[in-house]
This record gives structure tokens, sequence and C-alpha cells, in this order.
């Protein structure tokens, strides 16, 4: 577990590796040491010995390792996902590849998870067996109302299994953050299974967006990341009011970070 707090900060005095020391440009030292927890972990998934605990284990040996060559977290709110007992639907903005591979760290250890995602990340020939393994709501975006059916129906199985599930609203990963662009998937969802949502916003463009390979772009440790988990809501009615709110959460917490 991350930490038993409600929130962690990477603290000053975090050591960097030997590695990040070598090559001191973070996206030069950090990539070998992803591309080796990523191959360590996808082995044991297509051998089938890769399970939740093993998800946050390798999840955090990221979140070390991007502090290791220098990038600050700060993570709030912890104690939001304590407040409640059962699965429940998390819905974030989506900006980069970050939070796909450090929220099973902070959010498995105290709920079991899998994430609503796109096809090709099941298919990929290394990072695919991993996310296969957490048996995922695979949704293709290319016909938003058999995507809409996909997660409803495959997400009530979830949720009644206790498991939770994070979504991202937005049709693709953005730095900036666009409420037209935020569908009401996930509340559509947390009405049906009769589960809270939990608002998440995070700050992750530390780690870019790539020219060649979306996935693998600079690495900028001048900017930090930042999770914040907001309180858990019920939803009443359409959910109207809680979609909105979720946006509220995501603007506000966006806008305290980028005047820090």
């Amino acid at each position: 577990m991350l930490t038993d707090k409600d929130s962690y900060v990477t603290g000053p005095e975090r050591p960097r590796s030997l590695f990040s020391k070598i090559f001191l440009r973070p996206m030069i030292s950090f990539y070998p040491q992803i591309f080796r927890i990523i191959w360590k972990n996808s082995r044991k998934a297509v051998k089938g010995f890769y399970d939740g605990d093993d998800w946050a284990d390798s999840s955090l040996e990221i979140l070390r390792t991007l502090e290791n060559v220098g990038v600050r977290f700060e993570i709030t709110g912890l104690d939001n996902l304590r407040s409640f007992e059962g699965p429940a639907v998390f819905i974030a903005n989506h900006m980069s590849t970050l939070e796909t591979f450090v929220l099973p760290c902070i959010i498995q250890p105290l709920k079991p998870l899998t994430f609503v995602v796109k096809k090709s990340l099941v298919s990929t020939p290394v990072f695919g067996p991993i996310m296969r393994s957490r048996e995922p709501i695979v949704v293709g975006r290319v016909n938003p109302r058999e995507d809409l059916k996909t997660v409803l129906n495959e997400g009530m199985k979830k949720i009644e299994q206790g498991v939770s599930i994070v979504i991202f609203p937005q049709s693709t990963r953005s730095a900036v953050f666009d409420p037209e662009e935020f569908n009401s998937l996930g509340i559509k969802l947390a009405l049906k299974a009769g589960a809270p949502v939990v608002p998440v916003a995070l700050k992750t463009d530390a780690w870019g967006t790539g020219k060649l390979i979306k996935d693998f772009g600079p690495v900028d440790k001048s900017k930090g990341v930042f999770f914040a988990f907001g309180e858990p809501m019920k939803i009443r009615d359409r959910g109207a009011e809680e979609h909105q709110k979720v946006i509220d959460f995501i603007q506000n917490s966006l806008a305290k970070w980028s005047s820090q």
C-alpha cells in the first residue's frame, strides 16, 4: 500500500536511482526501467501468475521509478476511498499514459479494481497480457451505442462481483480538460448498478505524449503529478447533478494545481 494516511507527497529526500544519476535526462533513464517492469510482469501474466497484488506492486514500482528520475507526486483524498464499503465507479479525466499505470497502486489495495479500456490496449503484444489478466471492460470506440451497452452490462457484472471500475469519459487523452468531451457514461453505470461515484481529478502531463509512439513521450520532472479523490456520491434521479459535480471537482482541482 502506498500510504495509510489521507495524502501522499513525494519526500524531498527521495533518493534517485544510480541509473538515473548516470543518465541525467529523465527520458533516457526512465523508459529502460519501465520496459523492464512491463516485460517482467507480462511474462507472469502470460503464465497466469499475475494477480491483483502483483498489479498493485508493479504499479507502485512504476510510481517509484518516476520518483527516482525526479518526478514529484501529490495524492490527496485517500480517506474518501476508505469511507465506504463495497465497489465504486471512479470517474476521472484522462491526460496521459501515467494514470493507467499508477492508479492501480493507489486504489487496488483498498478496492479490487479494473478499467474500461479501448480494444487496442488489450491487444498489444507486451502490455496486453497484463491488461487482459485484469479482465477489463473493453470498448471499440467506434460505435457509441454499442460501447454504452457493453459498459452497462459488463460493468454491472463487475460491480456485483465487488470489483470497482475506473472510467475515463473523455474520448481521448488530453492535457486540456473540456467538459463538452466528458460524457456521462460513468454516471449511467453507477446509476444502473446502485454503486457510488468517486470523482478523480488528475494532472499527469509530466509523462508526455510521444510523436511517433503516443504512449512514450518526454518525461518532464519539472511538472508535478497530482491525483485528488473526491467524496463518494450516490446517484439520484438521472444523475445530472452528480455529473456536474464530477466536472466541477476536476476543473477546480486543475485550476488549483495550475496556480501552484
